[in-house]
């Protein structure tokens, strides 16, 4: 069965850098579309980046592009999700997932919680 853990979520300062990982088991994460998700207090959840299988290629939101990042490591069977700049309105919890549509067809996390305030 495929299990995914998010870690290195927190509180940071505004304009703060924090990275989330995914780590996987039961399955090696290269042949799988990773997405990061994400759902704020009172709202739906968000996509807010995906990275393809195939080719690696990358998927941004609007509101984070130029600003995070989703490198993986084959080798830590890891995904993460590099943030900088962050902003108060990046407050969430941090969910990935073994999809990119949010359709909740693949295998999901439990969650990190992301907290950026002064």
């Amino acid at each position: 069965q495929v299990q995914l853990v998010e870690s290195g979520g927190g509180l940071v300062q505004p304009g703060g850098s924090l990275r989330l990982s995914c780590a996987a088991s039961g399955a090696t994460l290269d042949y799988s579309a990773i997405g990061w998700f994400r759902q704020a207090p009172g709202k739906e959840r968000e996509g807010v980046s995906c990275i393809s299988s195939s080719d690696g290629s990358t998927y941004y939101a609007d509101s984070v592009k130029g600003r995070f990042t989703i490198p993986r490591d084959n080798a830590k069977n890891t995904v993460y999700l590099q943030k900088h700049s962050l902003k108060p309105e990046a407050t969430a919890v941090y969910y990935c997932a073994t999809e990119c549509s949010g359709y909740g067809f693949g295998y999901w996390g439990q969650g990190t919680q992301v907290t950026v305030s002064s």
